[in-house]
């Protein structure tokens, strides 16, 4: 009887193992679909603010600089990062299907498909 308790316990314990690990991946592929999502926004934002406003480069170095002081803890937000975000609407919002499934594929696959690094 020991035994097909210890059984039913391991398959339990696997059962609820696996939900765990699924839930975890599952999180994780919605963080990183918001985070796609925040950067597609913030690239668009600069994008309709240079293109209407006529702002130049100066709004990316200066928005870096305020967004790293009201936010110390939260990486991401360097210059370079944000002309990434704004090079990243540029090379996709012209296709139509494609930004949808942007999101599905990591920041760093991004970059790495649009700079070669």
């Amino acid at each position: 009887m020991s035994n097909q308790i210890s059984d039913d316990y391991r398959h339990l314990l696997m059962e609820v193992q696996q939900r765990i690990r699924a839930a975890q991946y599952d999180a994780l592929k919605a963080v990183n679909r918001e985070m796609i999502n925040l950067y597609w926004d913030i690239g668009k934002m600069i994008v309709t603010r240079q293109q209407n406003v006529n702002w130049g480069k100066s709004v990316v170095e200066q928005l870096a600089k305020d967004l790293q002081a009201e936010f110390p803890g939260i990486s991401g937000f360097s210059t370079r990062n944000i002309w990434r975000m704004r090079d990243f609407y540029l090379t996709y919002h012209s296709q139509e299907i494609l930004p949808p499934m942007v999101a599905e594929f990591g920041w760093t696959h991004n970059i790495v498909k649009y700079y070669g690094l």
